[in-house]
């Protein structure tokens, strides 16, 4: 063997599992995942007034799943190529489908025991009840692609870890977070950790790409 050839195990197609079935697996568990922090979100909505307590408890809910769904679909497919990063962005967009599956047939329903959305949700989209959900397909297809090129930029310095490649983005969305309390930005906490979230992870994503460049 001569020292210029790599060796199959160190190759991006042979650590990559962007399998179909591991595809479909792991975007189901997103979606699940997505589930349960709906529910958490509406319970903390309930359980505690309005207020900055409130406000917090749901901005962690949100920071908790962005991590979830940003980073879980590139750590199961072990992105670390193209067709890993891909694979990432797969299984963010499935997570989301399987998600409003969940939304139409448990969350939705007027009439369930388990009412989640209020009827100003649906007014904003003109009484309709889907205008969000394509908005939704693309975020979550969004957040798991940056997920994939940060975690895959990660992966030429080490293994990467949930906790080292979602760290510094916590990190950037919390400062976000509190410039724009701060600032007095009219935003509820919730909005702003999530923006604060997608934006520190674009940035972050851009840079790893162009480091690798």
């Amino acid at each position: 063997m001569t020292t210029g050839t790599t060796s199959p195990a160190s190759s991006p197609a042979a650590v990559d599992r962007s399998d179909f079935r591991n595809i479909m697996l792991s975007g189901a568990k997103i979606g699940l995942m997505t589930g349960v922090a709906v529910l958490v979100y509406a319970a903390l909505s309930r359980a505690l007034p309005a207020g900055l307590a409130r406000e917090a408890g749901q901005a962690v809910v949100v920071l908790a799943t962005a991590i979830l769904v940003s980073f879980l679909p590139a750590l199961w497919v072990v992105a670390r190529g193209i067709e890993g990063i891909a694979g990432a962005a797969a299984v963010g967009l499935w997570g989301t489908i399987v998600f409003t599956v969940i939304d139409i047939v448990v969350l939705r329903p007027a009439n369930h025991l388990i009412t989640i959305y209020p009827w100003t949700w649906d007014a904003v989209g003109g009484l309709s009840t889907w205008w969000y959900l394509p908005i939704w397909w693309m975020l979550g297809t969004f957040v798991a692609w940056m997920g994939g090129l940060l975690t895959a930029g990660r992966a030429v310095r080490g293994s990467p870890t949930l906790q080292s490649v979602a760290g510094p983005v916590v990190a950037g969305a919390a400062l976000i977070t509190v410039l724009g309390r701060i600032a007095a930005f009219p935003a509820v906490l919730p909005i702003t950790a999530g923006a604060g979230f997608t934006l520190t992870l674009t940035l972050l994503a851009v840079a790893a790409v162009a480091r690798k460049a």
